[in-house]
């Protein structure tokens, strides 16, 4: 899907190798050895690359020709029935940035999760605005399930302020969170992925002060003017470059066409572990005589049940999947 074969105008002695910092449209910012940034432009409309992309480029005056990408890792994206999206490459983790206010959508938070899973790249999930008390704590009691799951779940306040009393004496609740969190991204390639309102400009803002500057200088490069929502962009954590922040657009929709409904349970830690119990190998999971996944539902000895929840989630993107592909998607 990525890969290209240079243009025969271009020898390969004569390319350079870059990282794709920034992306707008056709338009993308290249990182080179030393710091530099190019302005580059993909060859031919089936060589599309992303931030995140190791690529290798032709000089061409003040800006560049991508030549080819160097085969991802990985490839973090959605997909609806009209697009695909695609947000980053080559990642190490994906942090999903919820809130207690606005009230996070359970539904898209496992949709991103499965995301990641299909990819193969661990997820973090930070629950922001622990300055809301109670608010906060009903968000945390909400993610219980997540935790019990085996997915890190870490507690935040990004805007600097007063942490209620209620909540900075709870359980993995140290000051506002910012040192717990930075200590996860050291030395690691993280996207951070939220809706709209989770706080991520906040966030971004306090990891790396001056990031909003340097979002304009390269928007206004890109010509995308000051509305940066839709331009995905790297920073560097530290002056080494070992650890690097990836900001995407907000979201509020989440499309998951790219998955397989006979392997969507794969996906779904909570659900994965009662497959083998299943009677049949194409078991949906939805109906079946003698399926693990169903009685582990109403199983309540188990300390493993599955909760309603989290099966209705299940069930509601197996027939959105089921449903794509009856119409070809």
């Amino acid at each position: 899907m990525s890969k290209s074969r240079p243009a025969p105008s271009a020898s390969a002695a004569s390319l350079q190798d870059g990282l794709v910092v920034a992306s707008h449209g056709r338009h993308c910012v290249v990182e080179v050895l030393g710091g530099d940034r190019v302005i580059c432009h993909p060859r031919g409309k089936k060589l599309t690359v992303v931030v995140g992309d190791r690529v290798r480029w032709q000089p061409s005056q003040d800006e560049g020709t991508i030549e080819q990408i160097v085969p991802r890792r990985n490839l973090f994206f959605r997909q609806d029935e009209i697009r695909t999206k695609s947000f980053a490459a080559n990642l190490d983790q994906v942090l999903i940035l919820v809130a207690a206010e606005p009230e996070f959508s359970e539904h898209q938070l496992a949709r991103a999760l499965i995301a990641a899973e299909a990819e193969h790249i661990e997820p973090i999930i930070v629950l922001n605005k622990a300055d809301l008390g109670d608010q906060f704590l009903h968000g945390w009691s909400r993610l219980e399930p997540y935790r019990a799951m085996g997915y890190a779940v870490l507690p935040l306040a990004a805007k600097p302020g007063v942490i209620p009393s209620e909540v900075s004496g709870a359980p993995n609740m140290t000051g506002d969170g910012l040192s717990a969190l930075t200590e996860r991204l050291h030395g690691r390639t993280t996207l951070i992925l939220g809706p709209s309102g989770a706080g991520k400009s906040t966030l971004i803002n306090r990891l790396i002060p001056g990031a909003t500057a340097q979002t304009q200088e390269i928007s206004q490069a890109l010509n995308s003017g000051k509305h940066t929502t839709t331009t995905t962009s790297w920073y560097w954590m530290d002056e080494a470059r070992s650890t690097a922040l990836i900001d995407s657009p907000g979201f509020q929709e989440f499309g998951l066409r790219q998955i397989d409904p006979m392997q969507l349970a794969a996906y779904m830690p909570d659900i994965r572990p009662h497959v083998p119990e299943c009677r049949f190998y194409n078991c949906t999971h939805m109906h079946e005589p003698g399926c693990g996944v169903i009685a582990a539902l109403n199983d309540n000895s188990q300390p493993e049940k599955i909760a309603a929840a989290r099966y209705r989630i299940y069930t509601t993107l197996f027939e959105e999947l089921k449903a794509g592909l009856a119409w070809g998607g």
